[in-house]
C-alpha cells in the first residue's frame, strides 16, 4: 500500500539523504553549464528552482551570477539550503502546486525527475500552472523529466545498497500510468519493519503531455534534448527528456 503523500514522509527522511548521497555534482555542474551556454540568459538574471531539494542546482547558477530562488516542499532539505544563503542565492520552503511570485522571474527549472508525484492529474495541472505563473512573459521554464520508454526498457527489478550500516532493499515496477520504487530499510542488521519502508511513484508523462499541459498555461515547448549532453533527443532511446519552453 502507498502512504498519501509519500514525498512528504519520504523526502523529509534522513534515510533519504543517505541513499541518494552520491548523486553526481560534477554531472550537475556540467549539465548546468551547458543549458546557460544554450539559454545565454542576461546578466543577473532571475531564476526559480522547483523542488530544489538541498539546492545544488540553485547553488551553481548562483555561482555564475545569477539572482536564485529554490523553493521545496522538504523543511529538512531547505534548512540545509539555507545554510548557503547570500545576496543572490534564498530559499523557501513551498509547495509547487501553489502560486508563488507571479510574472517575477525570467527563467523557472525543475531539474532530475521532481515532478508527477501527485496523486491526481489536477494536482499536476496545478503544479504547471504554478510554475509558468512565475516566470515573466517572454521568460522561460525548463523540464528535465525522465524518459519513459528508456526507463522501462531497463526497469531494474531489484538492487541493494549499504550506506553507514544501514541496508537498502529496493524494488521496482510499473504499471500503465506509472513507475515505482520500493524502499525496505535495515538498519544494523535489524528486522525490516512497515514505518522503515518508503514507496515512490512517478507518473509517466510523454512529452505530449507536457506539451499539452504546458499549452493550457500559454506556454510553448522551443526544444526537446534527450540527455545531460543537450543531444538530440529520440522517445525510445533517450535517456532524458529535457523540455525547454516559453511562456507566450
Amino acid at each position: 500500500m502507498i502512504r498519501k503523500a509519500w514525498y512528504k514522509d519520504w523526502f523529509n527522511s534522513p534515510y533519504y539523504h543517505l541513499l541518494y548521497q552520491n548523486r553526481n555534482d560534477d554531472e550537475a555542474q556540467a549539465f548546468i553549464e551547458r543549458l546557460i551556454n544554450h539559454l545565454k540568459p542576461k546578466e543577473k538574471a532571475t531564476m526559480l528552482d522547483v523542488a530544489c531539494g538541498k539546492g545544488r542546482h540553485s547553488k551553481v547558477l548562483a555561482d555564475m551570477g545569477f539572482d536564485v530562488t529554490g523553493i521545496d516542499l522538504s523543511e529538512a532539505s531547505i534548512e540545509e539550503a539555507m545554510l548557503d544563503e547570500n545576496e543572490n542565492l534564498h530559499f523557501y520552503q513551498h509547495d509547487m502546486r501553489l502560486q508563488f511570485r507571479i510574472n517575477y522571474y525570467d527563467y523557472a527549472f525543475n531539474f532530475f525527475t521532481s515532478f508527477g508525484y501527485f496523486k491526481t492529474q489536477r494536482e499536476h495541472n496545478n503544479a504547471i500552472r504554478s510554475i509558468a505563473q512565475s516566470v515573466k512573459r517572454g521568460g522561460i521554464f525548463v523540464i528535465d523529466y525522465l524518459n519513459v520508454q528508456y526507463i522501462s526498457d531497463r526497469l531494474e527489478k531489484s538492487t541493494t545498497t549499504v550506506a553507514e550500516d544501514i541496508h537498502f532493499y529496493v524494488t521496482k515496477w510499473e504499471d500503465e500510468k506509472h513507475f515505482y520504487k520500493q524502499i525496505q530499510i535495515s538498519e544494523g542488521g535489524e528486522e525490516m519493519l512497515a514505518e522503515n519502508s518508503y514507496t515512490e511513484r512517478v507518473a509517466k508523462f510523454s512529452l505530449t503531455d507536457f506539451t499539452t499541459m504546458l499549452a493550457q498555461q500559454d506556454t510553448v515547448v522551443s526544444a526537446v534534448f534527450g540527455d545531460y549532453n543537450l543531444g538530440e533527443y529520440h522517445a525510445k532511446s533517450s535517456s532524458r527528456m529535457i523540455i525547454v519552453a516559453k511562456r507566450l
